[in-house]
């Protein structure tokens, strides 16, 4: 446990607190700077300390020092005593807060309180969702207000002993300067016991693509637009899901959408066993696997665990071991002259050194690549019996029919294998997942897992799909023509680099007659294309690295013809790799 004993606490300040703030108040504002009279009663206090709130830093069970903010629905700022409201370049809205009165008592002057103290008060805001900030800065401390990321106006006041300036910050400026300075933020963190009911840094969110949907419009009442949008930066399937699904869906919508689902999917669970072969006790089903990957990840690891995961991988591993779980995480770095493949005999000696939990993901988000079933099992089997093995197979069906390793999985003690129903079985709106794994796994996750996790259309979706092979093979199948159509293009449009990819999508490499990436991406968005720059999804990608999915005939030779017109915008034509109507014939 933390030793908190020297640290000064940052916490929200009590009735009693306010009483002991009013004195120090008198003394530093009154007494010390002149800024108000003296009175018999030894405070000050105003109006707004009706509705503000008060930081304060404690040192023992004495205030070393404080700040205070104002929140919107307050129908004055203590800014309206010296500046006019028209200074101020922000709304008086419900996202505008202020921040005033910092203080540190003198003994402490020479410290970072105040540093710590305006960090509080700027996550005091940013978590309660404010947008901009507003401040009464002293002059002879602009210095610090600026580097707790202020920006002054140039407008000033004059109060007793101090002349005041006018500044503002915007929380998404907040944030920015917060990962600008993180060593500086990150030493103040060492230095006090946080005690406020929110985390010291914004937690941070995973971005998995969509930007697609700012086009059609993310509140869902313009849905005609998607036939208007290439969604080519999600993995979605590009083909419908089986008509048998659709079927249920239609005659029985309205009772589907109005029950109460199974509460723990227990004929979903038999459906999988069966077609899976698979035992039922086995089994877990979620709503979607990111459901899943944040339950157990949670559940089965701690912050002194130790995880390895591939480099470069799907994010949200990422995201959730080192933002939630916190754990300790180790990258197997997978390069890129070798076309991002999976040395398993160089990757079981990393997993010997001492591993809790390895996290594989075959097919390989954003590469692609595939690691045979057969050697998946023969370096699974080799695998300490105390590290967990998890792999991803969100994209396995891809790679043919008994390819999974759901059979191999539940008859080991250390291997959970999560399978997504979303890209495969074309279900990603309605979130369906399961894992497969030994019972003692399933025994442990399946009593933190809420009643109807699933809902009733997603469990009639997902056993139609299920039991319809047939279908998907015969898509699986088309996959791989139209992948390898959608590589020709490519080839065409002058990409020498792409990934040797078995699902339904393509890692290629912007060669330099290409637009810079942001400069690319933002072209083809502006036909309506949207296309994946995964140059972020891990430190081995580089620069350039950009993710498309596999669509249908049509719509690939409208994506190759669209990047075409982007490329031919850049000035860059006299390469000779472009024709004026590129077609692609998915029998190439």
């Amino acid at each position: 446990m933390e030793n908190t004993h020297n640290k000064v606490t940052l916490i929200a300040a009590s009735e009693h607190d306010r009483e002991v703030i009013y004195k120090i108040r008198h003394s530093v504002y009154a007494n010390e700077l002149n800024q108000h009279s003296a009175n018999g009663n030894n405070q000050l206090r105003d109006d707004l300390d009706e509705n503000n709130h008060y930081v304060v830093a404690k040192t023992g069970n004495e205030i070393a020092g404080f700040i205070s903010i104002t929140p919107p629905n307050t129908k004055k700022f203590s800014i309206d005593k010296y500046f006019e409201r028209s200074s101020v370049p922000f709304p008086f809205d419900d996202f505008l807060y202020e921040i005033r009165l910092l203080t540190v008592v003198k003994d402490n002057r020479n410290s970072c309180l105040a540093l710590a103290l305006m960090y509080a008060a700027f996550r005091w805001v940013q978590s309660h969702g404010g947008k901009h900030i507003v401040a009464i800065c002293r002059t002879d401390l602009i210095d610090m207000y600026c580097k707790a990321g202020l920006t002054p106006l140039g407008i000033r006041a004059t109060s007793g002993k101090i002349t005041f300036e006018l500044s503002v910050t915007t929380i998404d400026s907040l944030q920015q300067m917060s990962q600008r300075k993180i060593k500086l933020f990150t030493s103040i963190k060492h230095k006090v016991n946080w005690q406020l009911p929110f985390s010291y840094f914004a937690p941070a969110s995973c971005y998995h693509g969509g930007s697609f949907f700012k086009a059609i419009g993310e509140d869902l009442q313009t849905l005609h637009k998607a036939k208007q949008v290439i969604n080519a930066d999600v993995l979605d399937a590009w083909f419908s899901p089986s008509p048998k699904i659709l079927e249920v869906l239609k005659n029985n919508l309205s009772w589907l959408l109005q029950t109460s689902p199974p509460t723990h999917a227990d004929g979903l669970i038999e459906i999988i066993a069966e077609t899976r072969g698979v035992k039922k006790q086995c089994i877990l089903p979620g709503a979607g696997s990111s459901d899943l990957i944040f339950l157990s990840l949670k559940s089965l690891l701690n912050k002194s665990f130790s995880v390895l995961i591939i480099d470069p991988c799907y994010g949200e591993y990422m995201h959730v071991l080192e933002h939630v779980v916190q754990c300790k995480v180790s990258t197997f770095n997978l390069r890129r002259e070798d076309g991002f493949v999976v040395n398993t005999k160089s990757l079981l000696e990393e997993i010997g050194k001492g591993y809790d939990m390895v996290v594989l993901i075959n097919p390989n988000s954003p590469t692609g690549v595939y690691i045979a079933k057969d050697e998946m099992a023969d370096l699974l089997s080799q695998i300490p019996i105390s590290t967990v093995a998890w792999i991803d197979e969100t994209y396995i069906e891809y790679a043919g029919q008994g390819e999974s390793l759901e059979q191999f999985a539940i008859k080991t003690e250390n291997v959970i294998v999560c399978k997504s129903m979303s890209k495969v079985y074309a279900l990603s709106g309605i979130r369906a997942a399961y894992l497969c794994c030994s019972p003692h796994f399933i025994e442990t996750l399946k009593s933190l897992t809420p009643p109807w996790a699933i809902s009733l259309p997603a469990q009639a979706a997902a056993i139609a799909a299920l039991k319809d092979l047939e279908y998907y093979e015969e898509k699986y199948s088309a996959t791989h023509v139209l992948r390898n159509q959608l590589k020709q293009g490519l080839l065409t449009l002058g990409v020498t680099t792409m990934t040797d990819s078995i699902a339904n999508f393509i890692l290629f490499y912007l060669p330099q007659h290409f637009p810079p990436a942001d400069v690319f991406l933002k072209k083809c968005q502006e036909e309506n294309l949207f296309l994946r720059d995964v140059s972020t999804m891990g430190k081995t990608l580089g620069k350039n690295a950009v993710r498309i999915a596999v669509k249908d005939e049509a719509t690939n030779n409208k994506m190759i013809a669209i990047m075409e017109r982007v490329i031919a915008n850049n000035g860059n034509t006299e390469t000779g790799f472009f024709s004026s109507d590129i077609k692609l014939s998915a029998a190439s």
